[in-house]
């Protein structure tokens, strides 16, 4: 016999069957406090590590430039502001500023525009832009002590720069390039740009190659060349891209020239070759004078700070 069932009435199920078990409702928020606090708790080891061996050191800087500290195991004395009138009366410390001066204003724009430059074309995908990219890289797969080397066989009163001029007669032109006073702080302007254009390019590539390329094509069918359109059209897309990799080159620049300082000039001849950052090392392992060190470490940290700060003004996207 078949029952029926009034019209809107669904049919019973068996007695006792479990209810359905409700799901989130659409677009409800998660309840994350657990998992929040779980994460602050993971985050303290390395909270801890930050403070320690960055913050630590960082504040320790500015307490040995206020001591007399002679030496790692010698006694230390409160020196107050005396290190500071020191460092100001220096001679050589005005000649490292003028050298880090020259250095920055030299190599860390002619190392951007010849990046941006190389990194535009590689981003075109030409023929054998990959292998392009690889070359690029070379520079930043040699060891530092390594590039030394490099430009010392080519740098050298007997190496290949002067074997060269020699060859072609003119030997007039030949010099002890590391060696000279006029020269010296050139050759380490051009390593330091050797040695990070082709790694700079190769991020400029990566972050143009995701420029939509409506917007080249937009300004070819405008009438712009390349050139145009590389500086008016790519470059303000990618400004504040250009700004973050110009604050690093500038880190390096101000902080990691004293390493090919110290292999290759040792600051001279006389300080001709000296920067700040040489001067920091200079003061602190070979004249043992950890005030007067720190004390341009403190200088040095201020200079970093400010330049930074003008960086990130000078690449402030326009809206």
């Amino acid at each position: 016999m078949t029952t029926l069932t009034p019209p809107g009435t669904a049919p019973a199920g068996p007695t006792g069957a479990p209810p359905r078990a409700r799901g989130p409702r659409p677009g409800a928020r998660p309840r994350t406090g657990a998992p929040a606090q779980g994460g602050t708790i993971l985050a303290v080891p390395a909270l801890v590590w930050y403070l320690v061996f960055m913050v630590g050191p960082m504040a320790a800087i500015f307490v040995i430039a206020a001591l007399h500290w002679p030496g790692m195991l010698q006694p230390v004395s409160f020196a107050g502001l005396e290190n500071l009138r020191t460092v100001l009366d220096d001679p050589v410390f005005w000649e490292a500023v003028r050298n880090t001066a020259v250095h920055l204003a030299v190599a860390l724009p002619v190392m951007i525009v010849c990046a941006y430059m190389v990194g535009y074309y590689v981003a075109q995908r030409p023929p054998g832009h990959r292998v392009i990219r690889y070359l690029l890289f070379i520079p930043g797969l040699i060891s530092t002590p390594a590039k030394a080397m490099v430009f010392y066989a080519a740098l050298s009163p007997d190496g290949l720069l002067n074997g060269a001029l020699e060859s072609v007669g003119l030997t007039s032109l030949t010099d002890a390039w590391l060696a000279s006073p006029s020269t010296a702080l050139a050759c380490l302007i051009a390593l330091d740009i050797w040695a990070g254009i082709g790694f700079t390019a190769v991020l400029f590539a990566a972050r143009l190659g995701s420029v939509p390329g409506e917007l080249g094509e937009a300004a070819q069918l405008d009438g712009a060349g390349h050139w145009r359109t590389m500086w008016r059209v790519h470059f303000p897309v990618i400004r504040d891209y250009v700004g973050v990799v110009t604050m690093l080159q500038f880190l390096w620049t101000l902080f990691g020239s004293a390493q090919h300082v110290l292999l290759l000039t040792q600051g001279g001849p006389g300080s001709s070759s000296t920067t700040l950052s040489f001067l920091v090392y200079q003061k602190a392992f070979i004249a043992a004078d950890l005030g007067y060190s720190q004390t341009v470490g403190v200088l040095l940290f201020l200079v970093g700070l400010a330049g930074l700060l003008t960086i990130r003004r000078v690449f402030r996207p326009h809206h």
